[in-house]
């Protein structure tokens, strides 16, 4: 598989967050083959060290901009069927003798 390949293959997967094994489907490969390209490529731009992370230091400097940003999560309660409709459990009554 030629580098072009083998890097858009590691995109598909970090973009879509499709499985190794689906990704493996759509290139004619085996499971196991998509896993290794992924990490070679995901090791080749760490050893380069052009994307790399800062470290943890780096958002305690003092002249840097902190972004937060807030996400309501607030749970809302699911309708579902009382426990005591006796629609529900008509036909289950009805079997047992």
């Amino acid at each position: 598989m030629s580098l072009e390949d083998q890097v858009l293959l590691a995109l598909q997967y970090w973009r879509e967050y499709r499985t190794y094994f689906h990704i493996a489907q759509s290139w004619n490969i085996n499971e196991s083959t998509a896993f290794r390209i992924v990490r070679h490529v995901e090791n080749t731009l760490i050893r380069s060290g052009r994307f790399s992370l800062p470290g943890k230091k780096a958002l305690r400097q003092p002249d840097s901009v902190l972004e937060v940003v807030v996400v309501d999560v607030t749970e809302s309660p699911v309708e579902r069927p009382k426990k005591n409709n006796d629609k529900c459990f008509r036909a289950k009554k009805s079997i047992t003798p």
